[in-house]
């Protein structure tokens, strides 16, 4: 099938992807060294966005160069289950189908079943976005988490470590959504900066006692001294102090030395059953941020709780999931009793849980309502203080809110039973592991990421509270015992042996484990662990450690580190050699792309276009914040406003690679996209060049594939100066793209690449062939020819790993005139530098170098003087070195052709009125006479010449006027402008006297 006229990506992109997939061609192959990379695997419910368009042409750049090396490559691909998102998508699917069906009126089984159904239907939709990418993943081993190969892994690690000692039960502080009633991790919490409020309460000394309260300045003096019976505390969350263990202050502060130890009233509750704290000391307390003192409500704050932990402090629960006040446990007027005992040391702080502190008329409340009434309760008895004009001081001021990523409520800290695993000697293990170089991060400071995270590693909560997902493999009896199995009747042994022989009645843990359990163990659960038949099948000893973990640094603890300490601690082997940390994709302005923000650009999109009205719906459409959508639609019509033209997906994959500096967040501008396209298109137009002017052209009998060496190399044997200059170009080239990839520089692979296939093999290539391909010497032409063919082919497979498509699509019909066989670019063998060794082609590089820039300064001067390319116009040289004046002779029928010029001549004199350059020593001339009017010419130099020059004042005088207010960069500005100005009145001058 001959070429297509022009480049249009439509036509073949799906068609190629559809026979590389069918063919196998994503499969490890051959005997190669093993390399590996492992997909992080998106979420199933989710689709592509541009962080994945991204992530996933460096990860497939990679695999496709290395399949090319010879390499048994395989790019293990997956999803995760998403266990919270997912029951959100199938939970609203159940909304809009109208059956009145929920997830709880449905129970777990039926809705565990809806969730599988969805799966079936709508699960995979993103592989098929990723095919359209280019993606060259192995889809055969493709695993999901839930697949009974990870779900068999994942019950034998949390087995594993239980057995360990390593994953254990207890009562710990969590975050807490209220909507969706379940834990989340730290990377599910999303902080926001809101407006709030500091209220401010006294909480009097106990028996009325009273101390001397002195503040000083930074000096030391004495700025307020009085008597006080109260501690000042100041709280945006008033409700929480029904849950009090104490108050805290520094152990330095002098101001409170005098009560450590004592005990105050929480003003609040009942005045009856008023508990009393104490006064303590802990490192935690800033004196310097409010009052210097600090409730502690261990329950309800993560930093509260470590100061409750560090003091024994008992943990008041006052919240129920659902975030209101607390309506089970004790009355209160019994547990504050109790509560006032432990206090007074008078009882023991043991399982406090019963203990219910919310007085009987808030119990129930939402939170809220709880805050108004304890605020309006606090400020009626006056405990509350007061500012300088006598009124309840309440500061407002903007406070950091924890919200639910999924749900938008807001997170509350809270106490609950759930399952953690130990970290601290994970963790010291897993240092070690990226301290010794076993596993190295790319680029290298991101290991200072790792080690903060590692260094303050807390125990991990690993239960969560939903339906969909890895059940739990405990089982409990009445008695409360736990007993964790690899499945039911292991666990019915158990309780069998410790009750002596009787069996009592189990129940499983209805909890799940979070997705990150299962994704922490992706590494070796995708190849068979722990069964030792699969992994012999799935190749656990050639793939592990996968070569390459391509991440965002968003990840790097959740994710990157839990696997090391994983595979380490259940295989014993490394998880990857090396962790390549990409930076964010990030709109053109630097603002990290949101739906809210409605600067999301899908690659989709991108790839096969969209209109504006289209663009401007998929923007505005389920926004959380519609009032929004006026605003965002004015933008992205301004923006794109005949919407975004299809570029293919080679464009879009070779702007994320030439994007891809080290560990830089990415600003995406659809122009530079636009440029990329361009680019294809002239690869294209290049190759249909060399296919029109090889047509019928019969390789040499040296070449073709019997002449092939063992390597598949199809060198040419040059005949031209300009045949050697494009091999030693393309050796080079070569060399730099081996150095870029081992690198993860594809900013300069792409760089280097674009370099060789615009500049040199399109433009000055092709352009320096036409002498030969157009002259009478025969050997010439047809080592042109073959040299055309040969070094576009290299070129086809240099850039294959970027751009894949086109190249594909163009190399099958080069290869063939070639002689060279096989159905794909992507088995083929990727260039190297070694390819053309042998040959010494430095003084054809130099000497072509000094061709182009011959011909580069005449061209400038035709331009200048705007006369028609077909015009031909003399040269008059003058001066010059022996070397040159040698080239000059050399070349002169290239020169002719390429810059359409009568003739050249040697001058010694003074030339004629001419416009004039400069290559090396020589001096060139082009006569004017006859290509301009030269009284018009004159004029318009002097008028050029006036506008210069009065530039060039303007910007001196602006220069003297500075003064040293004036910020260096504008200085330095001005100063370049007054250079650049200079120069071209310079040039001019120059010009004009030349004219006479």
């Amino acid at each position: 099938m001959p070429l297509a006229p022009s480049y249009d990506p439509a036509t073949f992109e799906s068609r190629l992807y559809a026979e590389w997939e069918a063919a196998g061609v994503f499969a490890p192959r051959g005997d190669g060294p093993a390399y590996t990379i492992l997909l992080p695997p998106p979420n199933v419910t989710g689709t592509l966005h541009m962080g994945h368009a991204f992530q996933h042409t460096l990860q497939d750049a990679l695999i496709r160069y290395h399949r090319m090396l010879g390499h048994r490559t395989l790019w293990q691909m997956g999803s995760d289950h998403a266990g919270i998102a997912t029951e959100m998508v199938v939970g609203r699917n159940l909304a809009l189908e109208g059956k009145g069906e929920t997830r709880d009126s449905l129970g777990r089984e039926a809705f565990i079943a809806k969730v599988w159904e969805w799966k079936r239907q709508s699960g995979d939709t993103i592989e098929r976005q990723m095919r359209r990418l280019g993606t060259s993943g192995d889809w055969t081993r493709s695993v999901f988490t839930m697949d009974p190969m990870p779900s068999a892994a994942v019950v034998e690690a949390f087995v594993r470590l239980h057995e360990q000692g390593l994953v254990y039960r207890g009562k710990r502080l969590v975050n807490w959504d209220p909507v969706l009633n379940t834990a989340i991790s730290d990377l599910e919490v999303e902080n926001r900066e809101v407006p709030g409020h500091m209220w401010h309460f006294r909480y009097p000394l106990a028996g009325g006692e009273t101390y001397e309260y002195v503040e000083r300045d930074a000096d030391g003096n004495v700025t307020l001294r009085e008597t006080r019976d109260y501690i000042a505390i100041a709280t945006t969350r008033p409700e929480t102090m029904l849950g009090d263990g104490a108050v805290a202050v520094h152990p330095e502060d002098a101001r409170y030395a005098p009560i450590v130890g004592k005990l105050c009233e929480i003003p609040v509750g009942p005045k009856e059953h008023r508990r009393l704290v104490p006064i303590i000391t802990d490192e935690y307390p800033d004196p310097a941020f409010g009052s210097g003192a600090v409730k502690i409500t261990g329950a309800h704050d993560f930093n509260d709780y470590a100061v409750a932990a560090r003091n024994g402090i008992p943990l008041y629960a006052l919240m129920d999931g659902n975030a209101r006040m607390r309506e089970d446990g004790l009355p209160y007027e019994q547990s504050a009793r109790i509560a006032g005992e432990i206090a007074r040391g008078e009882r023991a702080a043991d399982d406090v849980a019963a203990i219910n502190l919310v007085p009987e008329e808030l119990r129930g409340l939402d939170r809220y309502a709880a805050r108004e009434r304890v605020v309006a309760a606090i400020t009626a008895e006056g405990l509350a203080v007061t500012g300088p004009d006598g009124n309840p001081l309440i500061e407002s001021k903007p406070i950091m809110q924890p919200f639910g990523d999924r749900s938008g409520s807001v997170i509350e800290p809270y106490l609950t039973d759930q399952w953690f695993v130990r970290m601290d000697d994970m963790g010291r293990r897993g240092m070690q592991l990226a301290e010794s170089g076993a596993v190295k991060f790319v680029p290298p400071n991101w290991i200072n990421t790792y080690r903060h995270w590692m260094e303050n590693i807390q125990d991990w909560t690993i239960s969560r509270q939903l339906w969909w997902g890895h059940r739990i493999p405990a089982w409990f009896d009445d008695a409360g015992n736990i007993y964790v199995a690899r499945n039911e009747g292991d666990a019915r042994a158990q309780a069998k042996e410790r009750n002596g022989g009787l069996e009592p009645v189990l129940r499983q843990d209805p909890d799940v484990l979070e997705t990150w359990f299962s994704s922490a163990l992706w590494p070796f659960s995708t190849m068979g662990w722990p069964d030792e038949a699969a992994m012999r099948a799935r190749g656990f000893d050639d793939f592990l450690p996968t070569s390459v973990l391509v991440t965002g640094f968003d990840i790097i603890f959740f994710w990157v580190a839990r696997m090391v300490m994983m595979t380490d601690a259940l295989t014993g082997k490394v998880a990857f050699d090396d962790v390549y940390i990409t930076g964010l994709v990030r709109d053109k302005d630097g603002q990290k792309m949101s739906k809210s923000k409605g600067n999301i650009l899908d690659p989709l999109d991108l790839i096969d276009g969209i209109t504006a009205d289209a663009l401007v719906v998929k923007r505005t459409s389920g926004l959380m914040q519609p009032k929004m959508a006026e605003k965002i639609e004015k933008a992205t019509r301004k923006e794109f406003p005949d919407g975004i033209i299809a570029h293919g997906a080679d464009p879009l994959r070779f702007t994320m690679a030439a994007l891809a500096g080290p560990g830089r967040d990415i600003k995406f501008d659809l122009g530079r996209a636009e440029g990329y396209k361009n680019f294809c298109n002239k690869l294209w137009n290049a190759t249909r060049f060399v296919l029109m002017n090889t047509e019928g052209f019969s390789l040499p009998r040296h070449a073709g594939e019997g002449a092939r060496s063992a390597d598949g190399v199809n060198a040419p044997s040059p005949a031209t100066d300009a045949e050697r200059w494009i091999l030693a170009r393309l050796a080079r080239t070569s060399a730099e793209a081996e150095v870029h990839f081992a690198a993860y520089r594809f900013d300069l692979l792409a760089q280097s690449l674009y370099e060789f296939a615009w500049n040199e093999f399109c433009d000055w290539f092709v352009e320096l062939s036409k002498p030969a391909l157009n002259g009478d010497d025969h050997a010439a032409a047809d080592s042109t020819r073959h040299t055309l063919l040969s070094v576009l082919e290299a070129l086809l497979r240099l850039l294959h790993p970027l751009i894949p498509f086109v190249t594909e699509e163009l190399w099958r019909q080069v290869a063939p005139r070639l002689g060279i066989g096989g159905a794909t670019i992507s088995l083929q063998r990727y260039p190297k530098a070694s390819d053309l060794a042998g040959h010494d082609f430095t003084a054809a590089e130099a000497d072509v170098e000094w061709l182009r820039q011959m011909v580069t300064a005449l061209r400038r001067i035709r331009s200048e003087l705007g006369v028609s390319p077909s015009k031909q116009v003399p040269l008059l040289v003058q001066g010059g070195s022996d070397e040159e004046r040698a080239r000059l002779r050399r070349f002169d029928s290239q020169l002719r052709f390429l810059n359409r010029l009568a003739g050249i001549e040697a001058v010694d004199g003074d030339p004629p009125p001419s416009a004039a350059g400069l290559v090396g020593e020589l001096r060139l001339f082009v006569p004017l006479e006859g290509l301009v009017d030269l009284d018009a010419e004159r004029a318009r130099l002097d008028r050029e010449l006036a506008r210069i020059s009065g530039e060039k004042d303007k910007s001196a005088a602006k220069l003297a006027k500075f003064s040293d207010k004036v910020p260096p960069a504008v200085v330095q500005q001005e100063r370049q402008r007054l250079e650049d100005w200079t120069a071209q009145h310079q040039a001019l001058a120059a010009q004009r006297t030349r004219l006479g």
